[in-house]
């Protein structure tokens, strides 16, 4: 008859098991940063206002386009336009008509960013948002952190076996911590070396104020990880004994 092996969550005294936490927290500079624009429009004719609107957000979308590849992604999100009602008076009448558009946009290249955002602020009935510093998912420094909470654990399960004067036998267990319910990384990652450049092409833009100068935000990238690990049986003595 096949017997069902026992589990023994805390080891035995011929497999005594230790368990550690290993953390990592690493301090990088932002690979990458996200702008907010939101491009706006008013009228008392629904549309002109929609055609100034599109304008105006044509004028921004070249503007960005103008910086090639230091920008990385260029997006429209929400689209509207609205009606503004009379606040007196019998009945409902429009007073004007309001329209917005809200593009996001990534850049990598910070000396850039600091140029681009100055000069869309300049645009008119134009408000920028940010920059929001991040990491990409896949930035090598989430599996350095990774890494270094790993070896943090081996080595505190050591140093708690020495202190035993003996050894680890066996990795019995690793796990993230809250591996059930883990939490996607945001956007990030080490920053490579900033490049500045002069970017023609662009359309007749007003007089250029002076560039933003930004200073990019330091990310704080944070691992934890579980481990067990079975020891070779000490020898304890009692204290005292000869």
């Amino acid at each position: 008859m096949e017997t069902t092996p026992t589990h023994t969550p805390y080891g035995t005294p011929d497999a005594p098991r230790v368990a550690v936490r290993g953390e990592a927290r690493l301090e990088v500079d932002p690979e990458i940063a996200r702008i907010g624009i939101t491009v706006s429009a008013r009228g008392t004719d629904r549309r002109e206002a929609l055609a100034d609107l599109t304008r105006r957000n044509a004028a921004a979308l070249d503007l960005v386009k103008t910086y090639g590849e230091a920008v990385e992604k260029l997006e429209t999100g929400a689209f509207s336009i609205s009606p503004q009602l009379t606040k007196h008076g019998r009945g409902e009448k429009i007073r004007a008509y309001h329209g917005r558009v809200h593009i996001t946009a990534e850049l990598a290249d910070f000396t850039a960013l600091g140029e681009l955002t100055t000069r869309l602020a300049d645009l008119d009935l134009t408000r920028v948002e940010g920059p929001w510093w991040a990491l990409r998912p896949d930035s090598p420094v989430h599996r350095r952190a990774r890494q270094q909470a790993v070896r943090e654990a081996v080595q505190r399960a050591r140093e708690y076996a020495e202190a035993l004067g003996t050894g680890l036998a066996a990795l019995v267990e690793l796990a993230d911590i809250g591996a059930e319910n883990t939490p996607a990384y945001g956007y990030g990652g080490p920053a490579g070396g900033m490049r500045s450049a002069a970017y023609a092409g662009a359309p007749d833009f007003a007089e250029d104020a002076p560039p933003l100068d930004l200073e990019p935000q330091r990310q704080h990238v944070y691992a934890q990880v579980n481990a067990r690990f079975t020891m070779t049986p000490p020898e304890l003595r009692a204290s005292g004994a000869r």
